[in-house]
């Protein structure tokens, strides 16, 4: 039999099933919750014979279902909290911006105010909704925040998260390695790095001691080495709570950590879509309208391939772009030892304070001494058309590219 996953939420669902009536155990649909009553959200506000009354959006039913409530009905002090923040965000708003004549004491919403709150509040469903789902289909511990305090975008459309690369047919991003070390205790003389021809690339407080440009081979799945070797770092994934939240200057979404970083620590593995680099001109094409950036060239040993995190990523696909980052690109080994495609993971160059902003250089390729003449590390098709940067950094070089 042929199964096609459903595409609406379970809010949904929930709502089309009390609309006609019907139970449905599997969704949480029963006799005995069929005809209750939760508070979603509040709509709007007025004042009735000294009474205030609330427009209540009840869960899992229709908004044609929505009913006036006295306060004293409700029971749901954040909803209520968070009705009273969006109203007045709304109103400084607007007094800054003296468009509306504004009462200190009113009776009911203006439409306007009422329809802001209502966008705003599912605008906070929808992001909550998001966060519950990343952080279901992430592999490491840490945990991601979403937050917008800026604007009323919510999640983006056509954005998958995904953990690893995801290989275009054709690519094969695993090569069959077979062997690892023998150390009982890593690293020993004949650890991974050193038969690769290079050093260890972490110290004892397991934080990267190589200079950019060198690669790092970390211990593999064959290793005799158990998930505590100190050479098993990005395998392990970020170790860092992070919260992708909007910008205030037009950069749209960033990141930043909510944990302090200390300098040379791993922070977030670089994953998307690995292609050919002929596809990868194909997509610039449409992406440079865009003023995208999300090709990655893995030209580490040759430019055959790309890494397109535009649809397919991780947190990393919302890490922005400064002239002067906190991040820096090191090409990394573990089960694939194809020069052709490394993964790219991305260390601290500095320490990184709690709620500051994770940024690396779109330009950077793993060189030391890449100069602003030099655009090697993005794909032939973003050199074509200029994009201004907006990192605000002492060093900006005024484009992306």
């Amino acid at each position: 039999a042929w199964y096609v996953p459903c595409l609406a939420s379970l809010e949904t669902l929930q709502e089309l099933c009390r609309k006609e009536n019907l139970r449905c155990k599997s969704i949480g649909i029963t006799n005995r919750n069929l005809k209750s009553y939760e508070v979603e959200y509040l709509c709007d506000y007025k004042v009735e014979e000294g009474t205030e009354y609330y427009l209540v959006k009840w869960k899992g039913w229709p908004e044609s279902s929505n009913t006036w409530e006295p306060q004293k009905n409700l029971k749901c002090p954040l909803i209520l909290q968070n009705f009273l923040s969006d109203k007045n965000e709304y109103l400084s708003r607007v007094r800054e911006g003296k468009a509306l004549k504004v009462r200190n004491h009113v009776k009911a919403l203006q439409p306007a105010v009422a329809d802001y709150i209502v966008k705003k509040a599912k605008q906070r469903i929808a992001l909550q909704r998001w966060k519950e789902e990343l952080n279901r289909k992430k592999n490491h511990k840490a945990m991601i925040l979403v937050e917008n305090t800026v604007d009323l975008e919510g999640p983006p459309l056509d954005f998958y998260y995904i953990n690893e690369y995801k290989p275009a047919p054709g690519i094969n991003v695993i090569n069959g390695i077979t062997t690892g070390c023998e150390c009982a205790d890593c690293p020993a003389e004949k650890c991974c790095p050193k038969e690769a021809g290079f050093i260890l690339a972490y110290n004892k407080k397991r934080k990267l001691k190589i200079q950019p440009g060198l690669p790092i081979y970390e211990c593999n799945s064959f290793c005799r080495c158990g998930p505590d070797c100190p050479n098993r770092i990005v395998q392990k994934g970020t170790p860092y709570t992070l919260c992708i939240f909007r910008t205030n200057n037009g950069r749209g979404w960033g990141v930043k950590t909510l944990q302090k970083i200390k300098t040379n620590s791993f922070v977030m593995e670089y994953v998307g879509e690995v292609i050919t680099s002929e596809e990868a001109e194909r997509r610039g094409q449409l992406y440079d309208n865009q003023g995208n950036t999300y090709l990655f060239d893995l030209d580490y040993d040759s430019d055959e391939f790309t890494v397109d995190a535009a649809r397919y990523g991780n947190v990393s696909h919302f890490v922005n772009h400064s002239c002067d980052p906190n991040l820096q690109v090191f090409n990394v080994f573990i089960d694939n030892l194809d020069l052709r495609l490394p993964r790219i993971a991305l260390f601290s160059t500095r320490t990184i304070k709690a709620g500051e902003e994770l940024t690396f250089d779109y330009q950077m390729k793993g060189s030391i001494d890449l100069t602003s003449d030099s655009a090697d590390g993005l794909s032939p098709s973003r050199k074509r058309i200029r994009t201004v940067c907006k990192c605000g950094a002492v060093c900006c070089r005024g484009y992306l590219n």
